[in-house]
């Protein structure tokens, strides 16, 4: 990826094309342009960001979850523990690689970091209490001779800028692990490694106490964020008034989205030392990579999971995948049907593709947003559903409106408001004038592209995505004894007595669904449809930044929300109002924000939702009551939930990060793509 770009310095302005790798992002900051240390040149990339950022201080940054730690070398050579280099202060982490060609990747964060370096060498306050971090993700190239040339005079222990490697991929994974941060390395087409990763980019605030206060993807990662969350934390600890570590137990209605489980980061960190790893090592000549092979092949081990064999053979506490008799699960077509799921061209404009409402390393939903958004910031009125084991589902959507994945995909794919193809012949011609599909229907059906072809590939695909062999299955249905802790146990006993929730969520002999794949109604559509507007609404700015907007203001510039009456949408019965589809607990920590709407952001307040007995009103389902659960039965319960998270999440979200993505190549023929 090439670009034209402005350096400014000293002796004034110099115009060039260059290609947009990590040393040009640091703008040569560890070889003179910052010899002088008063001077600061606004690296050409970073843009306005449109609008005035929230005064620190006048929002929170909630608790995400405990800052992970590892082994690392620093760029001076010498082994350290992560954590002891920001403790005590203020930390923004970064993970890198110097080789990266991305502008939206590697060179992105280090530009952002680079322009937070100058405010820090402005703002004495800033210098004094933040510590930058970029730990590169390829150790085999980015040794610490070659941090320490990126980090020019920046080697000391008390530099504010660390730039740090591993001694081996082993201590590079645990960190990666622990931060939920996947890295699969490319190939081309010939299946031989090409030197870049797939990784998704993201970076870390982390305060003194050594919690993480906000991850920053591509969207939301710019200098004056960053700049005002720091402060934000500095005038939080000036005021006394520190977050707790456990914020749990608030009441359902005032749950914020912005209120992220720490349990999707627990529960990543739990299956990164699992089987998948042990399938990574043995004798892989490329075991010395961080993580092991990206997908080659379907049938085949795609960054450690078969996705062939996890259909054929599901993990314990599954039952059998149901299989139509005319769609038959082969290689080639989930080799096709994964292609397509992660193809923008099959919308529109080329922006939107099935990944993109459900994202494979956030539960294949979308953890960012309580409902997803479509083509153009189009909205979408409801949460999307996660793609986990729905080849076991009876009823698709949250109102049950479909019957089969071979063709659920026909609605998004039409919608004005989530892909916007105009129609399918249209959608049709144009994946058959694409050179990259020449061949593959025909392999995998024997017959061009066509309506039947493309939702069977894409549901073979989702047909794939199964996930078990949890602590709980191994505990109860493998018989091992410590696979689960006692509180999670003991939750369980709450899930089937006093709780009851095993009667919409029940547990089988031999496996476990986790749904009666019914519908019920929990007054959420109800109160949404029915209570009185608030005089003002929380609008998220960035995740984890949230302001009060009087709801007057909201209502001139909004659109009105869509009404939404659930399952009566389908079948025209007055008793279906708000009711909608059972979900299954599988994965249930990895798929916030939950409800048909998103609209509670954690387990905890699904479960003080539930604890309280919903929204009563007349067609409420009758199975709804007050519980009574104590504080510790609400923490077991949550417990209990948390070892449902399957053993295979991140081997199956590392195969769909290194999915190739049908882009459209700029200035190039509107059928070409690029697989990057």
């Amino acid at each position: 990826m090439r670009g034209t770009w402005v350096s400014r310095g000293r002796t004034g302005f110099a115009v060039g094309r260059l290609t947009l790798s990590l040393a040009s992002a640091l703008l040569g900051a560890g070889t003179g342009a910052l010899a002088d240390e008063h001077e600061h040149p606004r690296s050409p990339w970073v843009e306005d960001l449109g609008y005035a950022p929230p005064a620190p201080g006048s929002y929170r940054l909630p608790v995400i979850t405990p800052a992970a730690d590892g082994r690392v070398v620093a760029a001076g050579g010498e082994p350290v523990a992560l954590r002891t280099l920001f403790a005590g202060e203020i930390a923004l982490l970064s993970f890198i690689y110097t080789q990266c060609s991305d502008a939206r990747g590697c060179p992105m964060a280090t530009r952002v970091l680079h322009e937070v370096e100058g405010a820090m060498q402005d703002d004495p306050v800033l210098r004094q209490n933040l510590r930058l971090v970029s730990l590169s993700f390829d150790p085999r190239r980015d040794t610490p001779e070659v941090m320490a040339g990126y980090a020019g005079g920046r080697t000391t222990r008390d530099s504010g800028w660390q730039f740090l490697t591993t001694a081996s991929p082993a201590d590079l994974r645990a960190i990666l692990a622990g931060y939920g941060q996947y890295v699969v390395p490319e190939r081309n087409a010939q299946g031989e490694l090409t030197g870049n990763f797939a990784h998704v980019l993201k970076v870390f605030l982390i305060d003194r106490q050594q919690r993480v206060r906000n991850i920053y993807s591509v969207s939301f990662l710019h200098p004056a964020l960053v700049i005002n969350d720091v402060k934000t934390l500095l005038l939080e600890e000036q005021q006394g008034g520190l977050v707790d570590d456990d914020n749990r137990y608030v009441s359902a209605t005032d749950a914020r989205p912005h209120d992220l489980p720490e349990a999707v980061g627990a529960a990543l960190r739990r299956v990164e030392v699992n089987e998948v790893e042990a399938r990574r090592s043995g004798a892989d000549p490329d075991a010395g990579n961080p993580t092991a092979h990206p997908p080659q092949t379907p049938g085949g081990p795609h960054a450690g999971v078969d996705l062939l064999a996890s259909a054929a053979d599901p993990p314990l506490g599954l039952p059998p995948v149901p299989v139509p008799n005319d769609n038959a699960v082969t290689e080639a077509k989930v080799r096709l049907g994964r292609k397509l799921f992660y193809d923008r061209r099959l919308s529109l404009n080329n922006t939107m593709s099935c990944a993109m409402c459900h994202v494979p390393d956030q539960g294949f939903t979308s953890n960012e947003l309580a409902t997803a958004v479509g083509i153009e910031g189009r909205t979408v009125r409801r949460n999307s559903p996660t793609i986990y084991n729905a080849a076991y589902l009876e009823h698709l959507f949250h109102d049950g409106r479909d019957s089969a994945l071979e063709t659920q995909i026909l609605g998004p794919m039409l919608a004005a408001n989530e892909m916007g193809n105009p129609s399918m012949g249209w959608l049709l011609n144009r994946i058959r004038a694409m050179p990259d599909y020449h061949g593959l229907f025909e392999a995998a059906f024997g017959r061009p592209a066509d309506v039947q072809t493309l939702g069977q590939a894409i549901a073979t695909y989702e047909r794939t995505l199964v996930s078990a062999a949890s602590p709980f299955d191994r505990w109860y249905y493998g018989e091992e004894r410590d696979a689960m802790s006692p509180r999670a146990i003991r939750g369980f006993a709450v899930f089937q007595g006093k709780a009851g929730c095993v009667v919409c969520h029940p547990v089988g002999e031999d496996h476990a669904l986790f749904t009666d794949q019914g519908f019920h109604n929990t007054g959420i559509g109800w109160h949404k449809a029915m209570a009185l507007e608030p005089e003002s609404r929380p609008v998220q700015l960035a995740p984890g930044v949230e302001v009060d907007v009087a709801s007057e203001m909201i209502n001139s510039v909004a659109e009105p929300p869509p009404a939404d009456l659930g399952r009566y949408e389908v079948t025209q019965d007055p008793a279906d109002r708000w009711r909608y589809r059972t979900p299954s607990l599988r994965n249930v920590a990895l798929t916030a924000p939950y409800m048909h709407d998103g609209s509670l952001a954690t387990l905890d307040a699904v479960v003080a939702f539930y604890n309280q007995g919903g929204h009563p009103h007349e067609l409420v389902d009758p199975l709804l009551h007050p519980l009574g659960l104590s504080d510790d039965d609400q923490a077991a319960l949550v417990a209990f939930l948390n070892a449902l998270t399957g053993d295979n999440v991140q081997a199956l979200v590392a195969d769909g990060l290194a999915a190739p993505r049908g882009e459209m190549v700029p200035d190039g023929p509107a059928a070409a793509s690029s697989t990057r």
